[in-house]
């Protein structure tokens, strides 16, 4: 059972990687869980999935703004 501070890298290691890349709570789940188990992964991995989705989500742009519409005619 890892302790402390590694619960949140193991979560990590297979939430951003070309292995576990961004595929939901479900399939990291059962990546995470084939290797590794602690009292609450079930949880942590929830929570890790969420606050990094909602990061990407509303995190600021570093695109230019899109450029004015131009008439048609």
């Amino acid at each position: 059972m890892p302790e402390g501070k590694l619960k949140g890298e193991i979560v990590q290691l297979y939430h951003n990687t070309p292995v576990g890349g961004h595929r939901g709570r479900w399939k990291m789940m059962e990546l995470v869980t084939k290797n590794y188990w602690w009292p609450g992964v079930t949880k942590e991995v929830e929570k890790y999935v969420d606050e990094y989705d909602a990061y990407q989500r509303y995190k600021n742009q570093s695109k230019a703004p899109a450029e004015k519409p131009m008439p048609n005619s």
